[in-house]
Parts: structure tokens; C-alpha cells; sequence
């Protein structure tokens, strides 16, 4: 993965990011958010050992957070500024939030979302703006639909309300923090919050370290937008020359000068991700092993990641235990869980910070959980053109626990043998062994196509 370090336009900040910010915004969006509620996760407990709470901001009004930072600053525009009308960029959470401000103070919005937002997302701000918002798809990233919405903020003298890089969004999203403490009636001893442009985690982690220097702040990234390790290995933020967009939620190329600022301030370290030697051979802030469980101690501050398929795993978890539909970026935070050591008499707090899922992504999301686990894999089989041969196949190939989940096979020709693309889901992850032992021994040419490959990509 390539990075290239670009200039940007300066983004609109007002004054710094301070708690008494957060403090501020808190009444002046009360009208506008519910207050979500802060659930005991008793199985998420159980797995951890630690008492872990679930912050749910997927029953936000918007069903995310984005509405807090963005009603935040829509509220403290001039008459003058709103008269212009607004301008954002979104994935889709933050547009909606702008939309929803933009009914409730009867504002009119143009709103620039890319052309990979999900469907059920574009519905939604449409249906929270009404009459008084425009939605444009353009580009197929954040970044993409940000310089298109930028552009036309040049062009028109709207207000640009920013998704995460202005002081005043990441303190009203800082309000979440607010929020937990007062809930649990005192600080807890780790926070672990997604990490997409930074200013969520940046008005929490400075509302809490306003109140006292003792509590673990944890980000979470997706590995295919580490924006955030990127920017603090690098010194400063660079752009990601290319990003997965699964995790629309958290899919930036370019973290947000004010998420870097803070965390970086912070001291954060990074776990190591393969990025990061293209951006800094000598990354200016410490680097932990990807392979070894991290202790968030007191006080200190880790950038994590975690693996879309690890994600859609616990996606199908939280629907499946707890009935929480949570969308890609909404479950990154209970994700890195399994990654932390944590004290068993640590209070820890997960933000579910979404829950705008498309129902029609539910066969990606479990087909990568499966493959995650190591219980989906393919196969090219090269099959002899001769009856009996697929029997023979599922006789002595397959293991009592394994289904064939696709079989595609066309014969394009006279040759002797023919190319089919199998699939094949295990009973158990440590099938596979005797499965490709199998395979080996039979008349038939098996190759498995590894995942991340070219021919993976195509083929499946």
C-alpha cells in the first residue's frame, strides 16, 4: 500500500479543542440527540474478563453519533452564514446528521456522498432532509465526495460543515464521553472508540483526559484505513493512496489534523501494519507487535487494527446475542476486545458508534466472517471429463463436516479434464489439514486460491 503526502485546504477551526468545549456543547444539542443508553455486556464480560459496558449510538436519533458534532456546529452559525445554505461531505452517518439539522432548523443542505455509500444510507438522508437537502454521489471514497463537496464551498460561500476536522464537530461528538461518565457515575478505566477521520475519538479522549490523565484510551482502526497509525508514524497526516471501503464508516484516506494533533499528544503508540513502512521506515512514535496482546494500562493511549472479516465476525455476534445491528465502523471498537489484556476488574466501554447496515451487504459480511474463522475456502479442481468424477469428488475429498457452498464448472472445450471453482465450507476451522491432505492423494488437480490474491479477488 502506497502513501503520497498532499496539501490540503486549512479546515475550518474555530477554538481549540478543550473539555470545557465538550461541557458546552452538551445543552446546546440536548434537543437535538437522545441520550443513548449505556448497556452491561454480560457475554462480552464473560470472554474478556473485565466488566464491559456498550456505549449504543446506533439508537442515536440519526442512528450514529455524527449527529452530535454536526448539529454542534449548525447551531452556532450566524443567520448570515445559514441564509447560504450548508455544504458536507459523508460516507453517510454525518450526512445524516447534517440533513436531520438542516429539517429541524429549516436550512437548506447540499450533501456529497460517494457512489459506494449504501443504498439504505442515501434513504435515510433523504428521508431525515426532506425538501431542504440535496444528495450528491460522486467519486468512490469519503475523500473524493469531501474535495467535490470542498469545491463547491469555494464556488457558492456555504458553510462547510465538516465531518470531523473542525473543533466544533469533535466536541460535540466528545459529548458521547459526557455522557458515559455521567451514566456509570464515575471515569472508567479503558475507552475503546472507532477511528474513521478522528474527531470522535479526539473530543473523547480530550474530555477525559480534562477530568484526569488515568484512563486508557483506545482507537480502533480498520486494516484497510490505518489514516491514523499512518499520520502518527509519519509525523503528520498523509493520504493513503489506496483504502478497502468496507468499512465506509471508517474509510478515510487522510485522518484529520485535529484527530492527529490530539493523539499524538497524547503519546499514542501503534501496533505494527504493514503501511506503516512505507510511510515511516523510522516511525516517529512507538510501534507495538501485531501479534502480542496489548494491556491498556493507565493513562496510556494505543492506535489498533482489526481485520474486515475479524469485524463482520463480531457484527454477526452482536446481532446474533445481543440483537445489536451494527454497522462495519460501529463494531470496531468491540472487535479489538479480543486483542486487549485486560484487568478483570477493569470498567471498560465500547462505542457502538452506528447502526445504518445495508440488510442486502449480510451475505459479504458472512461469507468474510467464514472466511475469517478459516471455515470458508476455494479451490480451482480440474476435474477429468468422465462420469463419476464429481462423485468420486465428494467421496473421497470431502471430510462428514464439509459442504460444498459453490460449484461452477463450464466446459469450454474438448480438453480431457475441466476447471471448476469449488467452495467449500468446513465443519471446523482445523479441517482444513485433512482436507488438503486429501486432496493431495485424489486423481484431481486441487489448487487453493489464497485470499488477497488477484485470482481470490476475481474468481470469488
Amino acid at each position: 500500500m502506497e502513501v503520497v503526502s498532499t496539501q490540503q485546504a486549512p479546515v475550518h477551526q474555530h477554538s481549540s479543542l478543550t473539555g470545557d468545549a465538550v461541557v458546552a456543547a452538551v445543552p446546546r444539542i440536548a434537543d437535538a440527540i437522545a441520550r443513548t443508553p449505556l448497556e452491561d455486556a454480560p457475554r462480552l464480560s464473560a470472554a474478556v474478563g473485565a466488566r464491559v459496558f456498550l456505549k449504543r449510538e446506533d439508537l442515536q436519533t440519526v442512528r450514529s453519533y455524527k449527529i452530535r458534532g454536526a448539529y454542534n456546529v449548525m447551531a452556532q452559525l450566524s443567520e448570515q452564514e445559514l441564509s447560504r445554505g450548508v455544504v458536507a461531505a459523508s460516507a453517510g452517518n454525518h450526512a445524516q446528521g447534517v440533513a436531520y439539522a438542516c429539517r429541524t432548523m429549516q436550512v437548506s443542505g447540499r450533501i456529497y456522498v460517494p457512489t459506494t455509500t449504501p443504498k439504505q444510507k442515501r434513504d435515510r438522508i433523504l428521508w431525515h432532509g426532506g425538501d431542504f437537502v440535496k444528495l450528491i454521489a460522486v467519486g468512490e471514497t469519503y475523500d473524493a465526495a469531501a474535495a467535490a463537496a470542498q469545491a463547491d464551498v469555494m464556488r457558492t460561500g456555504a458553510a462547510w460543515i465538516h465531518a470531523f476536522d473542525d473543533t466544533r464537530t469533535a466536541a460535540g461528538q466528545g459529548t458521547i464521553a459526557h455522557e458515559i461518565v455521567d451514566q456509570l457515575g464515575r471515569l472508567p478505566d479503558v475507552v475503546v472508540a472507532p477511528v474513521g477521520g478522528g474527531g470522535c475519538l479526539a473530543g473523547m479522549a480530550t474530555y477525559l483526559r480534562s477530568l484526569s490523565d488515568d484512563v486508557a484510551i483506545v482507537g480502533v482502526e480498520p486494516t484497510g484505513a490505518v489514516s491514523l497509525s499512518a499520520a502518527l508514524a509519519a509525523g503528520g497526516p498523509v493520504t493513503l493512496e489506496t483504502i478497502d471501503p468496507f468499512v465506509d464508516g471508517a474509510a478515510v484516506k487522510r485522518i484529520g489534523s485535529i484527530g492527529h494533533r490530539v493523539m499524538a499528544e497524547l503519546g499514542a503508540t501503534i501496533v505494527a501494519h504493514p503501511v506503516l513502512a512505507d510511510v515511516a521506515p523510522r516511525p516517529a512514535v512507538p510501534v507495538l507487535d501485531a501479534d502480542v496482546r496489548h494491556t491498556p494500562s493507565p493513562g496510556t493511549a494505543h492506535i489498533m487494527h482489526v481485520d474486515e472479516g475479524a469485524i463482520c465476525s463480531t457484527m454477526l455476534g452482536l446481532y446474533q446475542n445481543e440483537g445489536i445491528i451494527a454497522e462495519p465502523a460501529g463494531a470496531l471498537a468491540v472487535t479489538a476486545l479480543a486483542d486487549l489484556d485486560l484487568p478483570p476488574d477493569a470498567t471498560v466501554v465500547c462505542l457502538i458508534s452506528g447502526g445504518n447496515n445495508d440488510v442486502s451487504r449480510y451475505g459479504e459480511i458472512i461469507e468474510r466472517s467464514l472466511v475469517h474463522q478459516g471455515l470458508k475456502h476455494y479451490f480451482l479442481v480440474d476435474f477429468p471429463q468422465e462420469p463419476g468424477a464429481l462423485r468420486r469428488f465428494l467421496d473421497d475429498v470431502l471430510g462428514p463436516d464439509d459442504d460444498i457452498t459453490l460449484f461452477e464448472y463450464v466446459k469450454r472445450n474438448n480438453r480431457e479434464t475441466g476447471a471448476a471453482l469449488v467452495g467449500v465450507e468446513l465443519g471446523e476451522p482445523e479441517g482444513l489439514a485433512g482436507l488438503m491432505d486429501r486432496m493431495s492423494h485424489s486423481r484431481l488437480h486441487c489448487e487453493r486460491l489464497e485470499p488477497g490474491t488477484p485470482a481470490y479477488d476475481y474468481l470469488t
